[in-house]
């Protein structure tokens, strides 16, 4: 073979039995093949640039390396001898046959040689080559045009089972899988026109039965009519190959069969796979996604802002980190559709550990935010349901706090009454003091129902949290309004308040919180026992800030057994009737979804305390600092107020509050739109927002639509909002509101400030 040639069989010349190397401009050796490698022991990479001197024998390296030089300065072809060390370290005497090595054009490119074992002239060459063609373990072989082979090294024998014999003395063609023997056939066709076969891959029968797989390498000798083949036993990587076609089955099966979506990347972000799934969701085909940026087809924002989230996955690429994805993601699909989702990511790697591409696993997190929303909803009907428990529980108390303020206020009015209808002009002076002692009673009386009917209201909420800047003692108050009937008979209530910081809270839960705890206190104790026994409430400032309540009571205290049972769900000791078991464990919740923390404990000496700890509220100025304020109202006449309100008496009571002001009332709110509309002018409007045909809430929405002035005066006076659409209302417009009962000074305040 000429050196033109010899490039193109590369393949072919390394594993031909004849010890080859090449050199290149530099002088340094830039191949050696496979029979090089198997007679001197040296691997490949060693042999390469000047390794191979290491083989030379010492006293003939230097006159080679001056033949070598001179040679090689000249471009011309040479032959030599010398010895060559064998992988055995003997050394052996090699003739060594080199000839230029041109590119087209004739350009020099280096050298090309082969050696060969001296024995005698040309049949000690073959001798040698006979050695190599018997040891190599590939399979060597030479074959006719006529279908036979006509020379086979003993590899064959070796994989295939038959004899040397057996192989020669039947076509080889019998020997191929009968679904290769058409392309074997016409690879044949083409050798005998000359044409080089370069990859040809097919199965060879072994005699028992099965078949391996080679990979050809084949010259021919048109002439002489001779295939100078070298096979490859590739039955092993072909084995990988269908594993891994196989594995790759399997993985689209299994993507396909995911319920999750799954992308994979290449290490540029760049789509490469997709499962139904992720089409399904993304709205992107495979075929549409595929080549394109990640950030094209996994759109994501953030989704409490919406903002546009970015994509963490270069971190993943660059640093080969996996991950999982934050919270409150939604996926913005092609056509737009939002879906709240959850993701995580990993890397994926090649062979040689290298960072090759990410996958992102993704789930339509619609369902389980469906369930949370309902399990949520659970929880908000189950705290109600406990607190409408304890109402239940405290009723029959409650009624009692009632009448009797109640009876001593009807009957200081009785008596008042029927002495002024019966008493002359002379007697009225000696009575008045009598009678202004009798009337603070009853003011007295009629605070304390107002305060236990703003705490029924208050308690019986129904409504979603509302959480806002509080005070504690408000809330304590109120709990021990709504407790006390429990406590009064049971113990002595003690109040050690101290200085605590606003806490950021729903007042019906933290109220539900107390009355809980302080039930709880009360019915650990004996009743009769007043004197005795204690409940004491404490309230302080921790070295944290946190505001600390701790409920105190010196009763049995809590058995040691069940201390780390308490606050689970429907755990108590309670007789059965007495409990339902969900107090404490609701107290808990409260707690905890208010970023504190709720302990319990036996005091020294007997009794149980229960320390609740809350964080501050990040804004301690408190709502009150953001209440609205009146718009500026243009000067008239005097100050103006206009009273709507479906029962005739709260208009009468309002004038005599408000006496000195300019006061209009009316009971609808028909008849308020009207005086406005026929030019009336006022610095606020008092409306109830509760009434029949037009309500308070629809009297602020025309109001709005005809000069938003008007709307901004409204205050709105309410017992109570009663239906979710008012509860909705009260939360949404920023006007102030006035509570029923309510105390005459607190309504002329209000009035003043919007005069002012």
């Amino acid at each position: 073979m000429s050196p033109l040639a010899l490039e193109p069989y590369r393949s072919l010349i390394e594993h031909v039995p004849v010890m080859i190397w090449s050199a290149g401009l530099d002088g340094g050796c830039d191949h050696v093949n496979t029979a090089w490698c198997a007679f001197t022991g040296c691997p490949r990479d060693e042999a390469l640039g000047d390794g191979w001197q290491a083989s030379i024998h010492p006293q003939d390296l230097e006159r080679y390396l001056a033949l070598y030089g001179d040679h090689f300065a000249r471009r011309t072809a040479f032959e030599t001898e010398c010895r060559v060390r064998r992988h055995d370290g003997a050394y052996c005497s090699l003739v060594v046959r080199a000839a230029p090595r041109r590119a087209p054009g004739a350009d020099f490119t280096g050298f090309v040689a082969a050696c060969s074992r001296v024995h005698d002239g040309a049949a000690g060459a073959a001798s040698a080559a006979g050695d190599f063609f018997e040891l190599l373990l590939d399979h060597l072989c030479v074959a006719g045009f006529d279908g036979y082979w006509k020379q086979l090294n003993p590899a064959w024998s070796r994989t295939l089972g038959f004899t040397q014999q057996e192989l020669l003395s039947r076509p080889l063609v019998e020997f191929v899988h009968p679904e290769d023997r058409e392309a074997t056939l016409t690879a044949r066709a083409n050798l005998k026109r000359g044409d080089p076969l370069l990859t040809l891959t097919n199965r060879y029968r072994c005699k028992d039965g099965t078949y391996r797989w080679f990979e050809w390498k084949s010259v021919s000798d048109v002439q002489r009519q001779l295939v100078y083949a070298v096979a490859r036993d590739v039955t092993a990587e072909h084995e990988v190959r269908l594993a891994l076609r196989e594995l790759n089955e399997n993985l689209n099966a299994t993507l396909n069969s995911m319920a999750d979506g799954v992308i994979a990347t290449d290490a540029q972000g760049a789509v490469v796979r997709m499962n139904p799934v992720a089409e399904a969701l993304t709205g992107w085909s495979t075929a549409e996604a595929k080549g394109r940026s990640l950030r094209d087809v996994f759109t994501i924002v953030h989704g409490d802002t919406h903002a546009t989230a970015l994509l963490p996955f270069e971190r993943t690429l660059q640093e080969g980190l996996a991950s999982e994805g934050t919270e409150h993601t939604i996926l913005v699909a092609r056509d737009g559709t939002e879906l709240p989702i959850a993701f995580s990511r990993a890397p994926l790697r090649d062979s040689r550990g290298g960072v090759s591409g990410a996958v992102i696993v993704f789930r339509d997190m619609t369902a389980e935010k469906q369930a949370r929303l309902e399990q949520e909803r659970l929880q908000l009907q189950l705290v109600f349901a406990d607190r409408m428990a304890s109402v239940g529980t405290l009723a029959a108390g409650v009624g009692h706090e009632i009448n009797n303020p109640l009876t001593f206020v009807m009957a200081n009015l009785d008596v008042i009454v029927d002495e002024l209808r019966n008493a002359d002009a002379g007697s009225l002076p000696a009575h008045r003091a009598e009678w202004l002692e009798m009337l603070e009673e009853a003011r007295h009386g009629t605070d304390r129902i107002r305060k236990i009917v703003r705490g029924l209201k208050t308690f019986s909420r129904a409504e979603e949290e509302r959480r806002a800047p509080l005070e504690l003692r408000p809330v304590l108050e109120l709990a021990i309004d709504m407790a006390f009937n429990e406590i009064r008979h049971r113990a002595r209530l003690v109040k050690d308040y101290g200085m605590t910081p606003l806490v950021e809270a729903d007042d019906s839960r933290l109220g539900q919180l107390f009355v809980n705890l302080l039930i709880n206190a009360a019915q650990a104790l004996g009743e009769g026992e007043a004197q005795t026994n204690e409940i004491r409430i404490v309230t302080e400032t921790d070295a944290l800030g946190n505001a600390v309540v701790e409920i105190r009571d010196t009763g049995p205290g809590i058995p040691e057994a069940v201390m780390g049972r308490i606050f689970d769900p429907f755990f108590t000791t309670k007789p059965v009737g007495v409990g339902t078991g969900l107090g404490l464990a609701i107290c808990h919740g409260i707690v905890n979804s208010m970023g504190g923390r709720i302990t319990a404990g036996n005091r020294e000496g007997g009794g149980a305390v229960f320390r609740v700890t809350l964080p501050p509220a990040s804004d301690q100025l408190g709502a009150a600092s953001r209440a609205p304020r009146p718009a500026h109202v243009p000067a008239i006449r005097a100050a103006a107020v206009l009273v709507v309100d479906d029962e005739p008496a709260i208009g009468v009571i309002m004038t005599r509050v408000l006496r000195g002001y300019d006061v209009t009332s009316v009971t609808s709110a028909k008849a308020a739109l009207d005086l406005i509309d026929s030019g009336a002018a006022f610095h606020v409007i008092l409306s109830d927002l509760m009434m029949p045909e037009m309500s308070g809430m629809d009297l602020y929405q025309e109001l709005l639509a005809r000069d938003t002035r008007w709307a901004e005066r409204m205050v709105f006076i309410t017992g109570g909002a009663f239906t979710p659409a008012a509860g909705e209302f009260l939360e949404r417009v920023p006007n102030e509101r006035l509570d029923k009962p309510f105390e005459p000074a607190a309504v002329r305040a209000l009035v003043e400030r919007f005069v002012r």
